[in-house]
Order: structure tokens, then sequence, then C-alpha cells
């Protein structure tokens, strides 16, 4: 979809609005989205049953989530939340501490609200030992750009073998890397974006992904039976966040996946 077809789909829904113009957000694999007078947000694709999602999850998450405008012609629109996606914004002061926190909290709402939403989403069940066997077999062309202290460590996790699968699946975000966290000036989360991945997932899944980004300081207030779990998925999650930084090339985040290397192998 193009710019032009995206401001007739706001004509037509929202007829009251400037629709004056569109500038492309940024893509992921799946999906493109526009900012459409710095108000309103245009995802495209994204299927009808995303809107009721996001309906659901208001009504429990802790954090702020999209507010659904409409959603027509196979596209999503929300009004803009403020602040910046945290994979673009200085590193939190206190080593991101208070974003595990608030995550952990998200957590743990979505898990109690599980029975509610366990029917609008899909299981992910994939076991440990596929997400390991992915890992090792991009390990090899990974190697030449992570630094030679690290190959170690690497070899060794990689070579050890994974855990068993999680004894429950719960609702979750499932994709919650520093990308989809939004945060204001201060470093105070504002949203949590891009719920296209959520699923009923290892109960470790939401704070690994932030563990894997922002470091130890933010796996402190999660659950501690999640912990080492946790450990395992921010592994693999940096292995498969380097490669697609690779591939695309997408430079931040093969950069955040080259930090998170100093605590995830040592």
């Amino acid at each position: 979809m193009e710019a032009a077809e995206v401001l007739d789909l706001v004509r037509a829904h929202l007829p009251a609005a400037p629709a004056a113009s569109a500038r492309r957000l940024g893509a992921g694999l799946d999906h493109t989205a526009w900012l459409v007078d710095d108000d309103l947000v245009v995802r495209c694709p994204t299927p009808a049953a995303e809107a009721r999602l996001l309906a659901a999850v208001a009504a429990v998450s802790p954090l702020p989530v999209p507010e659904v405008v409409f959603a027509a012609g196979g596209c999503l629109a929300y009004r803009r939340l403020p602040g910046v996606p945290l994979l673009h914004a200085p590193a939190p002061a206190d080593g991101g501490a208070a974003v595990g926190a608030a995550v952990a909290g998200l957590a743990a709402a979505l898990r109690a609200a599980t029975p509610d939403l366990a029917g609008l989403v899909p299981a992910d069940d994939t076991p440990p030992a596929e997400w390991l066997a992915e890992a090792r077999a991009a390990w090899p062309r990974l190697r030449a750009a992570v630094p030679a202290r690290f190959h170690g460590a690497v070899d060794a996790f990689l070579a050890a073998p994974p855990p068993g699968p999680a004894r429950e699946l719960v609702f979750a975000h499932n994709d919650l890397g520093i990308e989809h966290i939004l945060v204001d000036a201060d470093g105070r989360i504002t949203g949590i974006l891009d719920w296209s991945d959520a699923a009923l997932a290892d109960p470790a899944r939401d704070v690994a992904l932030v563990y894997r980004d922002l470091g130890p300081r933010a796996l402190v207030a999660a659950d501690p039976a999640v912990r080492d779990r946790a450990v395992f998925h921010a592994r693999c999650g940096t292995l498969e966040d380097l490669a697609f930084g690779l591939d695309q090339p997408a430079p931040a985040y093969a950069a955040k996946a080259l930090r998170s290397l100093g605590w995830l192998f040592v």
C-alpha cells in the first residue's frame, strides 16, 4: 500500500480527519506502518482480529496500548502514543530496572488474564530445543561479527542441552524487545506496541527479551520461577537479533545484539 492509498482509507473511515499527509514510520517482516497527520498510525496488513485483541489487552494491561480507531481494508488504525521506541532512546540511567519492573508487572497481569484472553491468540509452543537448533544453525555465519572474547561462551551455550518445555503456556506479548516499548524523555514507559505476535507462550518470554536488551537489572523484578528460562530465551534471542540486524541490514538491531553479549555470554 502506498501513501495515497493510506490517505484514501483514512478519509473513507474518518471523514472529519484532515488526512493531509502520510509518511512511512517503518516496516517489519510482515507489515508497514504509516503516520497520518502526525496523529494516526495505520498498519497494513493487519488482521481484523488484532483490533479485538488490542481492546481486550487494554482492559487488563497496566501499561498503555494502542487505541484502535478503525479496522478496515486489511489495515488497523490507532492513535499515536507519545514517546519514542526505547531502541532509539538513551540507555536507562538505572540500567533498565524500572522498565524491567514495569514489564514484570505487565507479564503478571497478562498471565492472570490468560483464561479471558486465551481464545484470541494461537499457542506458541515452540520447544526450547527448536530455539536452540535455530541458534546453532545461525552461529557459523554470525561468528565473524562477534568479538572473539565471546566465542567460547557462545560455543558452550550452544553445546549444552536446552531446558525442557514450559510447564504451562500463558498469554504474552511474545515479542517484547525494546523496539516495541515507548518511553518519554524521562525514560518512563508510555506505551507497548505491536501485539501481532501475542500468543499463549512460555511465561519467561516477555521478561527474557527485556533482559536481553537492557541487562541484568531489568530481570531483578521478574518472577524467580522464570529467570533461568529467561536467560535461555535471551541468549537465543540475541543471536536471532544479530542475524536479523546483519541480514536486513538493520544496524540498530545488530548493535543492541552485540552490546548484550557483555551480560549474556560472560
